[in-house]
């Protein structure tokens, strides 16, 4: 009977950790672009660390992912979004470092992680306009460039590959 109860009360902390953990996510994400947004207005071209330019509305099915390279969760979902891009050839990657000191900061980072995806270099108007409220915070934009879907924090490589669908 009282481990019946220790289940019970187990059961209830879980659910209401879950609830609170979803209104929080909820909360920070109200702050983001809307899902159905199109983002063709966002004309951005940006270099990238490789001396390209890229746009941020690159019509074709794209998870736009914003970092800074000293955001330690960053750090540590980056390898996922790297696994994703590998995977799954119909799903293009770009991202965009953000509130970086100077490039060689970002070029540790794309160094350390091994990324093999285009790395924008981002600043003030594109974090604004995209209405990044930390880090990570990514999108998934269609083939119109219309956001998909969106969300900031850690993301596993099974949550970006389901959100990207």
């Amino acid at each position: 009977m009282k481990s019946l109860i220790l289940v019970k009360n187990l059961v209830i902390q879980i659910t209401i950790f879950f609830v609170i953990f979803q209104l929080l996510t909820w909360f920070k994400e109200s702050s983001m672009l809307d899902t159905q947004q199109n983002l063709n207005a966002l004309n951005f071209n940006v270099p990238t660390i490789t001396g390209e330019v890229i746009s941020l509305t690159p019509n074709s099915k794209t998870v736009i992912y914003f970092f800074a390279p000293w955001c330690s969760i960053c750090h540590a979902s980056i390898d996922n979004l790297q696994a994703l891009y590998e995977k799954n050839e119909t799903i293009n990657v770009i991202a965009v470092a953000l509130d970086y000191v100077d490039v060689k900061e970002i070029e540790a980072f794309v160094s350390q992680h091994q990324l093999t995806f285009p790395i924008a270099i981002g600043n003030e108007s594109i974090k604004q306009a995209y209405k990044v409220p930390g880090y990570p915070s990514y999108y998934v934009i269609d083939e119109d460039n219309t956001v998909i879907s969106k969300s900031i924090g850690y993301s596993t490589e099974i949550g970006l590959y389901f959100r990207s669908f």
